[in-house]
């Protein structure tokens, strides 16, 4: 079978959705043997760094011949504008050449020939269930181009069963057209602390001196900090704590940035780079994690492979991922957000028990058995 893969948030986004192209389409390539691949990417801008990427891809795929690889020469943005606002009626295949079967990781599918089977993952529908943690452009433009996309896809892949359900009754889409498919976790998130990695995180990213509580998500209202540092402060009254949040800033990040300034202990790094995430993770004391709403939440499931105690919110997806491996939290009540922190950071008991569930947990959750479902459900849509 010939298979098209829109790349470009692989190639283009650090986090979130980009991890969850790459790590997927990394394990396809690596299990996949009687299928042929051509990525289609919107590479405009991304200069050397995309050749090591498909260098890269390359020695992932079991069999190398069977991949090629499609530029567009515009930016993401760019091609959002042709495709997904002026409707531009050019289809992928224009570009690609004739496939089976086009996949997209990213909310949104291009124009296609009507032979071809269109697989479509959708993260979530947070901009229908909290419109209000959204710009209105943006908000506008996935009220558009999302359900046109899902309407015209053959199947649908959502992360989580909340997405799923969402899927159904915010979409009105037929029960049999949507699938769950859960992400795995990178081999790289495991317990086992490299030589000296706390002094290294000290030097290079200014973190470690002092113990911390650690957050991971883009800088945005869904993602629930404020309350995050309401209920971290008064545990940063009453000892030496800090709260670590990696993570870009995004769209109505202002009041979030604001509170952060406020509190000395409060340190926003950025987007961190993913080979220190692992260390990271290990080092902290706990992770939290409250957002409001989640398509899946790999945070979570990466800080249990590190041995690292979870809390988490109840909201939407979260409890599947986490189960009964780490403390759930109401997003909403910020004393009860103190109370398990509290838990999480002195219950020397509660920490052992969630490291070996959290580690078992998380071993559950393999890019390799993503993988061969994908493949399978594509081969079946396809026949």
């Amino acid at each position: 079978m010939q298979i098209a893969i829109d790349y470009t948030a692989a190639a283009r986004q650090g986090a979130g959705i980009g991890r969850y192209a790459r790590e997927l389409i990394d394990a396809v390539l690596a299990v996949a043997s009687d299928h042929e691949f051509v990525l289609l990417t919107a590479s405009a801008g991304l200069g050397e760094a995309w050749t090591h990427t498909q260098q890269r891809l390359r020695e992932v795929a079991s069999h190398p011949s069977n991949l090629t690889f499609r530029d567009l020469p515009l930016t993401d943005d760019w091609m959002a504008r042709l495709w997904q606002r002026l409707r531009l009626p050019l289809p992928a295949e224009w570009i690609t050449g004739r496939v089976d079967a086009f996949y997209s990781p990213d909310f949104v599918l291009p124009p296609l020939r009507r032979r071809t089977r269109a697989l479509l993952t959708v993260h979530d529908l947070s901009f229908l269930r909290h419109p209000e943690t959204f710009p209105p452009k943006l908000g506008a433009y996935l009220n558009r181009a999302v359900p046109r996309s899902v309407a015209r896809a053959d199947h649908i892949l959502a992360d989580s069963e909340a997405t799923r359900r969402d899927l159904l009754e915010l979409l009105d889409v037929p029960p049999g057209k949507v699938t769950t498919l859960y992400g795995g976790v990178s081999l790289r998130f495991t317990p086992q602390p490299a030589d000296d990695e706390r002094e290294r995180l000290q030097a290079q990213y200014g973190v470690g001196a002092r113990p911390y509580i650690l957050a991971v998500g883009t800088v945005q209202p869904r993602k629930n900090y404020v309350r995050l540092m309401e209920a971290c402060d008064p545990l940063a009254a009453q000892r030496d704590l800090d709260l670590v949040i990696v993570g870009r800033p995004a769209w109505l990040s202002e009041p979030i940035l604001a509170a952060a300034e406020q509190r000395p202990y409060v340190h926003l790094m950025g987007f961190f780079d993913d080979a220190d995430l692992p260390a990271l993770y290990r080092q902290a004391e706990a992770l939290a994690f409250p957002s409001v709403y989640e398509g899946f939440g790999f945070p979570p499931l990466e800080a249990m492979a590190c041995g690292t105690p979870v809390a988490a919110s109840t909201a939407s997806s979260v409890p599947e991922v986490v189960g009964d491996a780490g403390l759930l939290v109401d997003p909403l009540d910020v004393p009860a957000w103190t109370a398990a922190l509290t838990r999480a950071i002195d219950d020397k008991t509660l920490r052992a028990t969630l490291r070996q569930a959290g580690l078992a947990r998380a071993a559950t959750f393999t890019w390799v058995r993503t993988a061969q479902a994908w493949l399978n459900l594509l081969t079946t849509i396809s026949a």
